[in-house]
């Protein structure tokens, strides 16, 4: 477990904050995350790395010349924000445009996409990158569906080498693409991770056995393994990334390969060394010849005990950029001349407050109680929400539902302190509501708010029947939608027979709550509970069952107002 914690909830930031302090060189803290302390040549690409926090060195930790230009850092185990993004990119930019590279998780697809048009607006040409290299995860031929976890690092390097060359931003995406082509990892663990203030860890590995196959957010592997020893551990994780190997031709790949044996946070060094002694001789006696091994920690999963393997096939490319000298906090390799210190601009990202009508401010003081409500239904549910996404998640659902609820709730507080109009209130709510939470439950309520922002008006108050139509969404997978469309459905039906809001919005919430149970029959087949297969059948969904529990509290608030 962790134990040198403030607020569990504050972990992430006053974890950046003291990194950042213990290494000035580099680093310098901006909203979101770091970018480099130093200044680059103008018109150089500049390479954004990110994801959630808990995984040290990754992502800050490779932010330096030679390597990253900046690093985005969310909650624990969650995705960035897109105004995150945005603030670290715009610190960054040195006028070349920028390339986005994280893991292949919805959160991070969704948050980091919607920072593109944005920059894309202001002349920031910037280009995705999703890494993928976890052969767990998914089939070989659909490798690029796959999730990321330490092939993070070949992919971070081979890109911020193109940059530093001088590449341009085609070259330097297209860099990174192939490099992430080349790469497969798999990974062991021995002990599930806790996160900051729990008193359990996420999920438990049986005495005498070992998972195959583990996310790095505290996902439990794909199956269970008899304990062995760590050369058999070895044997069975070079023979599955080796499973993959591609064919070997002229000018291209030639059976030289980077390796990264990786310690996810509990598994330390003298025992990876005891691993690698194994992996250097099956892979010599398979013919293959290594440049530049890593044997340490490069992405961890907290406290995690277990080990991942990543090679990377080199063409003579990929081991020219692998081999280029990069300096930053965690890695090094080669000499790297610094540039001169520079002054960073800071970027105010908050969504500008605009008072509105007698009337329609009004209206958003009457509906502040609402969002109280859903702050309130979340931590009194953190802990179940939590506990149901760890089945086949990452455990962080009931934290992130906190932190974006309680976050948009103060920003309505002070929208209504400004006057702030209905269509206000809901805007600022639902960007703090991102902004708090990250993930990929934060970017659907933080856009939903947003929208209902859209819909009402800062002139004039809106009718009840206004209030109501504002939730629509299709069936789908075994995700938030299996409540929140049967919720539309409802509510439409009752509005439109002329039901007050308090009494159709009511039905509405019953009818989520079905839907959130029906989740428990499903089997997932989106978002990290995907790669769990049945693991999740007869367990509901955590992000239907959090819409159904905040819509019931909205039900009873309206009852009672």
């Amino acid at each position: 477990m962790t134990y040198l914690v403030n607020d569990p909830k504050q972990f992430a930031a006053d974890s950046l904050t003291g990194m950042v302090a213990a290494n000035e060189d580099y680093l310098t803290e901006v909203h979101g995350g770091v970018t480099r302390a130093t200044d680059s040549p103008q018109g150089e690409v500049a390479v954004i790395v990110g994801g959630g926090s808990g995984h040290y060195p990754a992502f800050a930790g490779w932010v330096g010349p030679g390597m990253a230009h900046g690093a985005v850092c969310g909650n624990i185990f969650a995705s960035p924000s897109a105004s995150q993004v945005e603030s670290v990119v715009r610190a960054s930019d040195h006028g070349g445009g920028a390339v986005l590279l994280f893991g292949n998780y919805a959160g991070d697809r969704l948050q980091f996409g919607a920072a593109q048009s944005p920059l894309g607006a202001d002349g920031i040409d910037t280009r995705i990158v999703t890494i993928s290299d976890d052969i767990a995860s998914d089939t070989p031929q659909n490798w690029k569906d796959r999730r990321g976890i330490a092939g993070d690092l070949f992919v971070v390097k081979a890109a911020c080498a193109a940059a530093a060359a001088g590449r341009d931003l085609d070259a330097v995406e297209a860099a990174a693409n192939k490099a992430n082509e080349a790469t497969r990892s798999m990974g062991v663990a021995f002990t599930g991770c806790t996160l900051p203030g729990a008193d359990e860890p996420l999920f438990t590995v049986p005495e005498g056995e070992y998972a195959l196959g583990l996310g790095i957010h505290g996902e439990p592997g794909i199956s269970s393994h008899k304990m062995d020893t760590a050369e058999g551990i070895a044997t069975l994780l070079v023979e599955r990334v080796l499973a993959e190997e591609p064919a070997r031709t002229a000018g291209g790949y030639d059976g030289h390969v980077a390796v990264l044996v990786n310690g996810l946070g509990a598994t330390k060094y003298e025992e990876l060394f005891v691993l690698y002694g194994t992996v250097k001789k099956l892979l010599t006696e398979h013919g293959l010849t290594i440049v530049h091994p890593i044997v340490g920690e490069q992405v961890t999963s907290l406290d995690m005990a277990g080990v991942s393997l990543s090679l990377m096939y080199l063409d003579p490319d990929l081991e020219e950029l692998w081999l280029a000298p990069g300096d930053s906090p965690a890695y090094k390799t080669g000499s790297v001349t610094a540039g001169q210190r520079r002054e960073v601009v800071a970027h105010d990202e908050k969504v500008a407050i605009r008072a509105g009508s007698p009337e329609s401010a009004a209206q958003a003081e009457e509906l502040l109680p609402l969002l109280q409500a859903l702050a309130d239904m979340s931590s009194a549910n953190e802990a179940s929400l939590g506990k149901l996404d760890s089945i086949a998640g990452d455990g962080d659902h009931g934290q992130g539902m906190v932190l974006g609820s309680t976050a948009a709730l103060k920003a309505a507080k002070q929208a209504v302190a400004a006057h702030a109009g209905t269509s206000t209130l809901f805007d600022v709510a639902g960007a703090a509501w991102s902004e708090g939470a990250g993930g990929t439950s934060g970017a659907l309520w933080g856009a939903a708010l947003r929208e209902l922002g859209t819909m009402l008006s800062d002139d004039q108050a809106a009718t009840e029947d206004r209030l109501g139509r504002a939730a629509i969404a299709r069936p789908g997978d075994k995700t938030m939608v299996d409540a929140t469309a049967p919720f539309a459905d409802e509510l439409t039906a009752r509005l439109d027979a002329g039901d007050d809001l308090a009494t159709a919005w009511a039905a509405a919430a019953r009818a989520a709550t079905k839907g959130a149970e029906s989740t428990a029959d499903m089997v997932a087949r989106k978002g990290r509970a995907r790669t769990h297969g049945t693991a999740s059948l007869g367990h509901q969904d955590p992000g239907a069952v959090s819409f159904a529990l905040l819509m019931s509290g909205l039900a009873d608030r309206l009852a009672n107002s």
